[in-house]
């Protein structure tokens, strides 16, 4: 009944909360400047994200107290934290604006702390702090490149927190279905304020509370034994729209870290596609990587791995190869349809 009333109070708080930050970020001059990675033209307000930070915050605060186990009590407090760190140090970054080797220096501590937390509740091996942390720190920053068009990291926030639910309830894990549901409603209550029409912007307060939040829920639950299959698997898209664009940049010559338009979503716009369209293509691929992951868990064996990570790879090569395939049909048979509608998640 708890996480009943916690994820109600999740979705409703990030459904409403915006109707109130917004005019307040409009006085503060919080406001989305369109640069060459943008795929708007017109200034916007951002760090709506405050939004589903908040609503996570007070989902925790309502399950926290109640929850049974001493253990998934410690977990959810860690994956509390470094949730809140991400968010936190994504307004600094909305509203201040931070050095790059700053903001990369207190990701690596957001991750390396949240990591260090959670084998000191387990009996795994210590060789695993730098790995992970650097996988934390790495999300965020996949997370925030990949949140450039409407809805994209709503609905990427919505595929990976149910999944990682459903993971929890098949390995009777309850804090990892608590977080997944949390983390899901907290996305999900925004999208209509992004989805079709951006009227406000995640701005990374959003992008960062979604790439930390996700990704300490990832390790922790690989610390605890879950399928890597399973975890990567929601994520896989992502990962891979962010590693291949920053290899084919580096190979190039190309200044990686500059601002640019070359991930396989925003090629997807530029052939004319909506962000809605773009957006679902993303989710839809990451919604089916998601379920091969689940397979993996229902089908507990090496066989079931192996047709999960098969089945992931051919999505995956699917979408990376889908601009391609795109552009050619678009040569031989005219513009594709649906206009595209500027903004960003």
């Amino acid at each position: 009944m708890t996480i009943a009333i916690a994820l109600i109070a999740v979705a409703i708080v990030s459904l409403l909360a915006p109707a109130v930050l917004k005019p307040l970020l409009t006085r503060m001059g919080v406001v989305d400047i369109p640069n060459m990675r943008s795929s708007h033209t017109i200034p916007v307000i951002r760090g709506g994200g405050l939004a589903p930070l908040l609503a996570v915050a007070v989902g925790y605060a309502i399950l926290l107290p109640h929850f049974e186990t001493k253990d998934g009590f410690g977990i959810l407090v860690c994956i509390l934290g470094v949730s809140a760190a991400s968010g936190l140090l994504g307004w600094l970054e909305d509203y201040k604006g931070l050095p790059v080797l700053v903001r990369a220096g207190f990701q690596l501590g957001i991750g390396l702390g949240g990591t260090f937390a959670v084998l000191a509740m387990s009996d795994e091996g210590w060789w695993m702090l730098p790995l992970y942390g650097i996988g934390i720190a790495g999300y965020i920053n996949v997370a925030n490149f990949m949140d450039g068009i409407n809805g994209i990291s709503g609905l990427h926030g919505a595929v990976v927190g149910i999944t990682y639910a459903t993971i929890g309830m098949l390995l009777e894990m309850p804090w990892l279905a608590s977080a997944g549901g949390i983390i899901a409603l907290a996305f999900v209550g925004f999208l209509p304020w992004n989805l079709v029409r951006a009227r406000l912007f995640l701005g990374d307060v959003g992008s960062y509370l979604l790439g930390g939040g996700l990704a300490i829920i990832a390790v922790s639950a690989l610390v605890r034994g879950a399928p890597l299959v399973a975890i990567i698997g929601p994520l896989a898209i992502y990962l891979a729209d962010s590693t291949i664009t920053l290899a084919r940049r580096v190979v190039r010559g190309e200044k990686w870290f500059e601002a640019h338009r070359t991930h396989v979503y925003q090629r997807l716009t530029a052939l004319g596609l909506s962000h809605l369209q773009v957006a679902a293509i993303v989710s839809v691929a990451s919604v089916g990587c998601g379920v091969f992951g689940i397979q993996s868990v229902v089908d507990n064996g090496i066989g079931g791995s192996w047709v999960a990570w098969l089945g992931i790879v051919a999505i995956v090569v699917a979408y990376l190869s889908l601009p391609t395939v795109l552009a050619r049909l678009r040569i031989g048979k005219g513009a594709l349809p649906g206009a595209t509608s500027m903004g960003k998640a």
